[in-house]
């Protein structure tokens, strides 16, 4: 199954914490990481009074089921230090499984498609790069819709 997962980071290397992120995830033996976009910074959305985040998007191919992937995401995750001590806050690592199959899901655990992902910029843009005919939820193309907050595109960073 084909699915996108989004990585952002505010504490400490940003880059460093994004390229440890990928490269736990492409040691999965049912996860393989099929494009990655470029890195964007982009200002915090929800509580703004932190530092800049670092983003990237991946579409990886899987044989995991959706909440498998998520209990791997949230493993990579916690192994980077992640602790979930304030809603939206400063973070290590955060790993958010945005699309799976164009499947939709709902239970206390899981939400797809991620139910804000239209409304942030910090996702669409890397996905607009590495996914440009990908449908959204609301029925058009991702190439369409603009979301809330600016995003700069970091030319110089290795995202290998």
């Amino acid at each position: 199954m084909k699915a996108y997962l989004g990585l952002g980071s505010n504490l400490g290397d940003r880059g460093d914490y994004l390229a440890k992120s990928r490269q736990k995830l492409m040691a999965h033996p049912d996860i393989q990481v099929l494009k990655q976009s470029s890195i964007y910074e982009t200002k915090p959305w929800g509580k703004t009074d932190q530092s800049d985040f670092w983003n990237q998007v991946l579409e990886i191919e899987t044989s995991l089921a959706p909440l498998a992937l998520l209990d791997y995401c949230q493993e990579v995750e916690s192994s980077l230090g992640r602790e979930r001590l304030i809603h939206w806050g400063p973070r290590t690592i955060d790993i958010d499984l945005l699309n799976y199959d164009n499947r939709v899901w709902e239970d206390q655990r899981l939400i797809l498609p991620h139910p804000r992902m239209e409304q942030r910029e910090f996702v669409l843009a890397p996905l607009r790069e590495i996914a440009p005919e990908l449908i959204l939820p609301s029925g058009r193309r991702v190439t369409e819709v603009i979301g809330e907050g600016t995003v700069w595109r970091l030319e110089a960073t290795d995202n290998s």
